[in-house]
């Protein structure tokens, strides 16, 4: 703590004791396992901020777009939050990850995994290649539907057509005809809280996961108008894949 009482940045990254990563496996989820440990073991302790995104960057060797969708994971499961000027604070040791319903219809349950499967094996090719090829239309449709999924939130809605509508235009942008028609005929049936009967919806709990969707959006978007065609595979394979992770715990209970 500083003489103010505002705890301070780990300045001295060296401090946490972590390692430079190879390219294997997933970059961001290997940085957020080691942060996520050194937070629950009390390394680094409740009201302590992280080091800065250039800190990070330079402690495990990766670019920026992995050490933020790291902390994005980090922020699913409770540990820390981020404020615009302020940096990123753990706020809790143990994990608390926001679901979207207490219980879920085991049929159900399994209907999602399967799509999110087939998606996971679909999708994140069509972001690289949207990254790739995408033009100015496309562009304008991109930033569109993800204005629309905010906006969506804010008046509190499930999101469910604006989730549908920004992955159906990642499908179009990648100017392979067939990725859309994959996307149009499974509909909003790709999108798993479409889903769910609003009996199982928890309401409190789903705000929370929408915002944990929209910045993973924000960083998929971010990479595609990029052209950073990496990063978007990665970007959009970590989105679903912790959906998937999530809806299994439903089929694990």
């Amino acid at each position: 703590m500083s003489m103010t009482g505002k705890p301070e940045f780990l300045t001295e990254v060296a401090q946490l004791n972590v390692q430079k990563l190879s390219r294997e496996g997933s970059l961001s989820l290997n940085v957020a396992d080691q942060l996520e440990a050194l937070i629950t073991q009390g390394k680094i302790v409740v009201g302590q901020k992280l080091p800065t995104e250039n800190g990070l960057c330079d402690s495990f060797g990766v670019s920026r777009t992995v050490i933020r969708e790291a902390i994005t994971h980090l922020k699913s499961l409770g540990l820390v939050e981020t404020r615009r000027g302020v940096g990123t604070t753990v706020i809790r040791a143990a994990t608390i990850e926001a679901m979207p319903a207490e219980k879920i219809n085991p049929t159900t349950v399994e209907d999602i995994l399967h799509i999110l499967e087939l998606r996971l094996n679909i999708e994140p090719a069509a972001a690289e290649l949207a990254a790739i090829r995408h033009d100015e239309h496309d562009r304008v449709i991109l930033k569109e539907k993800h204005e629309a999924f905010i906006k969506a939130r804010i008046e509190q809605s499930q999101a469910r057509v604006e989730d549908y509508e920004f992955h159906c235009a990642i499908a179009t942008a990648t100017k392979n005809p067939f990725f859309k028609i994959f996307y149009e005929q499974l509909s909003q049936a790709v999108i798993p809280r479409a889903k769910l009967m609003s009996v199982e919806i928890n309401t409190s709990a789903t705000e929370k996961y929408l915002g944990r969707v929209l910045e993973e959006h924000e960083y998929i978007l971010e990479a595609i108008l990029a052209r950073d065609s990496e990063s978007a595979r990665e970007m959009m394979f970590q989105h679903l894949n912790r959906a998937r992770n999530m809806y299994a715990k439903y089929q694990e209970s």
